[in-house]
């Protein structure tokens, strides 16, 4: 604190305070100076404050003070929740039964007696003496013909009989020149011979580029009825033929959605009426349309597996229970997938990855086994094998699968069927060697089998079909690639380890996507494609072998 009053000098004091006064005066000024420094005079001048110490020890507790007085009540505090329910009391003593009390009077009689509820029903009597048989119900309709059973063995020869009256003798007529030798026949074809019976062929649709994939059936009616695709408006058309021959049909543009019907199977339906597998191309779905007539000439149209990219190299067959089981190529997935469809109409089906062992599932084939199971041939493009399936149950999840024939790149074009003797019976080409094969399977698993080079003339056994004729052998539609013509072989035996062989149209551009099936006739019924004309034809056979130069003796 700066105060004037000590700022004096000393020669100050002795020249001017120390007077007759001068102690009197000195007594003033300290007091007025110890004044001046304390902090009683709040309009004195102060100096800056000096820096804070350091903080001294803490002190010790104090003792505690004495006990406050106590605070008032406070206030009811919320009700509490209701306690649990209490177990129950055990029950009291009986109380003692009290005295009878006199009888009452009798009541008036009702006006309308009433009967009591019906009592409960008494034990069933002995049953009587049966009665008499009825009258036998009318002759239900005529189910559809099987095939036809082979042919039993030769009896015995008739008695001769008596000799007739000699004819004239004719003239000896002159000796013709002797002809070639011809060349030398194969061990496997056997040669028909008689009078020519000819094969009836016909162009039935001709309308823009037709019949390029087709699949073709024998109707409930004993009619072929063809599913094929019109690539020229990438519809789905069927022809319901008009007569045995089928040299005329009822033709219908069935499926008209976008780009469809590439490539069709069709087989009839426990309900007798066909039902049709495709391809959706423009969605790349898997499309099912059951006929809503013999003639086919509408449909209930169902996207079955609606998977991008799948429903190529489709076929169909009818299961043990009466529903379509359908084998199909996923494009995209490169696998064998099989729909087994849930009613009649296949509007539903239970979907299976049946084979994803690489690339597989091209031209794949499904017919039913003896056992009543689903067996399936197709190519394992990786491996370059013909490769077969046999579902283990009716729906077709599980399948034993087998590599059946490994020798060279084998297996495509593949169809199979089921022989008289309940076995798998396999067509398909020979890439390799250029040649038809079939494969006789030794078991119903077709796990092995006896595999025949049957046609190894020139370049064979492309578009392969296979059925088994009236006389219980094999019949196999297929092309000849070096000639575009269409050939057809006729098995010789179970087996089809030989065959008598046929070039029944050598039109231009023949034998494309041929398939094979047995008309109400028991004679072959075979459509095909005509690359040249792009055309859909037809050949109805003469006979068991549908070579035109058979006769039997």
């Amino acid at each position: 604190m700066n105060n004037p009053f000590l700022n004096i000098k000393p020669s100050y004091c002795k020249a001017k305070v120390f007077g007759p006064t001068g102690y009197l005066v000195i007594a003033i000024m300290l007091i007025t100076a110890a004044y001046a420094c304390s902090d009683l005079t709040p309009n004195v001048l102060e100096g800056n404050q000096g820096p804070t110490g350091p903080q001294g020890p803490s002190g010790s507790i104090g003792l505690q003070g004495p006990q406050g007085d106590a605070g008032g009540v406070g206030p009811d505090g919320l009700k509490g929740r209701i306690g649990l329910r209490g177990e129950a009391g055990k029950d009291g003593a009986d109380g003692k039964p009290g005295l009878l009390g006199p009888p009452g009077p009798d009541g008036a009689n009702g006006l309308n007696e009433k009967f009591g509820p019906t009592g409960t029903a008494g034990t069933d009597g002995v049953p009587g003496p049966e009665g008499p048989i009825g009258n036998q119900g009318p002759i239900g309709p005529a189910g559809p013909g099987g095939p036809q059973g082979p042919i039993g063995e030769k009896g015995p020869p008739g008695n001769s009989g008596s000799r007739g009256a000699a004819g004239p003798t004719g003239a000896t007529g002159a000796t013709g020149a002797t002809g070639a030798q011809g060349p030398t026949g194969g061990d496997k074809i056997m040669v028909g011979r008689g009078i020519p019976a000819n094969n009836v062929i016909t162009t039935l649709d001709s309308t823009g580029n037709v019949g390029r994939n087709q699949s073709i059936a024998t109707g409930a009616d004993g009619l072929g009825i063809i599913a094929y695709t019109d690539v020229t408006n990438s519809d789905l058309k069927v022809a319901h033929c008009s007569n045995i021959n089928c040299t005329s049909a009822t033709i219908t543009s069935l499926d008209t959605t976008g780009s469809v019907g590439e490539p069709p199977a069709i087989t009839i339906g426990a309900d007798n009426l066909a039902i049709i597998a495709y391809n959706y191309d423009t969605g790349g779905d898997l499309k099912v349309a059951h006929c809503s007539n013999i003639n086919c000439t509408s449909a209930t149209i169902t996207a079955l597996d609606t998977t991008p990219n799948i429903g190529k190299d489709i076929s169909i067959t009818i299961g043990a229970d009466g529903l379509g089981l359908i084998s199909y190529f996923d494009r995209g997935n490169e696998n064998l997938k099989v729909a087994h469809c849930s009613n009649t109409n296949c509007t539903s089906a239970t979907l299976t990855t049946l084979d994803n062992t690489a690339d597989v599932g091209d031209d794949s084939s499904i017919t039913m086994g003896a056992d009543g199971l689903g067996l399936i041939s197709y190519y394992d493009d990786d491996g370059e094998n013909l490769k077969v399936a046999h579902c283990s149950n009716t729906n077709c999840t599980s399948a034993t699968i087998t590599a059946l024939d490994t020798g060279g790149d084998v297996g495509r074009y593949s169809s199979i069927t089921i022989g008289p003797d309940g076995l798998g019976l396999i067509s398909y080409n020979d890439y390799t060697n250029k040649d038809l094969k079939v494969a006789h399977c030794s078991n119903v698993n077709c796990t092995s089998a006896t595999i025949t080079a049957l046609d190894t003339a020139d370049q064979v056994g492309t578009y392969t079909s296979i059925t088994i004729g009236h006389d219980g052998l094999g019949l196999i539609s297929y092309k000849m690639v070096t000639g575009e013509d269409l050939k057809v072989a006729h098995c010789s035996n179970v087996n089809c380890s030989s065959a008598v062989i046929t070039v029944i149209d050598t039109t231009a551009g023949s034998g494309d996507a041929t398939n094979i099936t047995i008309g109400a006739d028991g004679l072959g019924l075979i459509s095909h494609y005509r690359n040249n004309g792009d055309d859909l034809a037809v050949v109805h056979c003469a006979n068991i072998f549908c070579s035109p130069y058979f006769r039997q003796r």
